[in-house]
């Protein structure tokens, strides 16, 4: 009986196929000493955006999965008494600045009754010292300068009470500004909304979020490894990844955490067998450059196997491990 030539074909390219992933099974099965391996998953870091103020939420500027710069306004907080608080203590300033002006009068207008009585004293003490007065007119005059010191002591206080009043009202105005800039939520970093968890017309209490931001430029796959192996991983260490969704590829990446307490098993153990099932928490971390470079295809939450070079010298990476990246995604 004849095979129909698809049939051949499709005979065919499953061979290869299949010997192309045995080639592979293969390959993993065989690596040298100096390569650990290990499975995980890529994550990015989370950053929540969330209210510093309780308020009512007037407007989410952003939907998921939208690509975000840094400083981009995501959403706005409703800031209407706000505004009329500092329109209030606009107002308020204002007044007392005008109290400022009021007291600086006042203390020119005691200068000068000051001035005035200080002369007729001298005059009265020079007449006297000759006999034309009497030490009653002295003692007057006196009492009248006095007086006059007092009241422009007094006018120099409620001069000062009126620029601390300034000052105050100033701060408050500041204060308020502060809350309303902080009503306007933006971006802290480049990165991909992950959720919208607020919509307009939402009350939500301090802290309340909003949106939840992947940041692209930090991303990672966390691993364990045994002790055997740990031991021998330094920070800065070269990996690579290979992804489930996109196994033809070999990205490149760096170590960038090794956990200093093992996992998995009690704090206290005793015997070697025990000792041996230690495992210790690493983060294989992708080159920021290389993220930005290729922004539209980076993923979070796909499962794949990461490869760390051991030991100082690091060794080489065989054939089938060696950089292989996607074509570049202009941003």
């Amino acid at each position: 009986m004849r095979l129909s030539t698809g049939i051949v074909i499709g005979l065919v390219l499953a061979a290869a196929s299949a010997g192309t992933g045995w080639y592979w099974w293969q390959q993993r099965q065989q690596l040298p000493d100096h390569i650990a391996t290990a499975n995980g998953r890529i994550e990015a870091e989370e950053v929540h955006i969330a209210t510093k103020y309780a308020g009512r939420v007037a407007e989410v500027l952003v939907e998921e999965g939208s690509l975000v710069e840094i400083g981009q306004v995501l959403a706005r907080m409703d800031t209407a008494e706000l505004d009329a608080e500092l329109d209030q203590a606009i107002a308020d300033t204002a007044q007392s600045r005008e109290a400022v002006r009021e007291a600086e009068a006042l203390i020119a207008q005691r200068e000068s009754e000051l001035t005035l009585a200080q002369l007729e004293l001298n005059r009265a003490l020079y007449l006297a010292e000759r006999g034309h007065v009497s030490l009653e007119r002295v003692d007057q005059r006196r009492s009248r300068r006095d007086s006059a010191q007092a009241a422009l002591a007094a006018a120099q206080a409620h001069a000062a009470n009126a620029e601390r009043a300034v000052e105050s009202t100033e701060a408050r105005a500041r204060r308020i500004q502060t809350q309303i800039d902080d009503a306007v939520l933006t971006a802290p970093r480049f990165g991909r909304i992950q959720y919208r968890l607020a919509e307009p017309g939402e009350v939500l209490p301090a802290g309340g979020r909003v949106v939840t931001l992947l940041d692209l430029t930090d991303v990672y796959m966390t691993i364990f490894l045994p002790t055997a192996q740990v031991g021998r991983v330094s920070i800065g260490a070269e990996a690579r990844l290979i992804l489930d969704a996109i196994p033809e590829y070999r990205i490149p990446a760096r170590v960038s955490f090794v956990a200093s307490e093992a996992q998995f098993t009690p704090r206290q153990v005793e015997t070697r067998s025990e000792r041996e099932k230690l495992m210790f928490r690493l983060k294989v971390k992708i080159d920021p450059d290389l993220l930005l470079a290729h922004i539209e295809q980076v993923k979070t939450g796909v499962p794949g196997e990461a490869y760390v070079l051991l030991g100082s010298d690091n060794g080489v990476w065989p054939d089938w491990l060696e950089v292989r990246l996607p074509e570049t995604a202009a941003r």
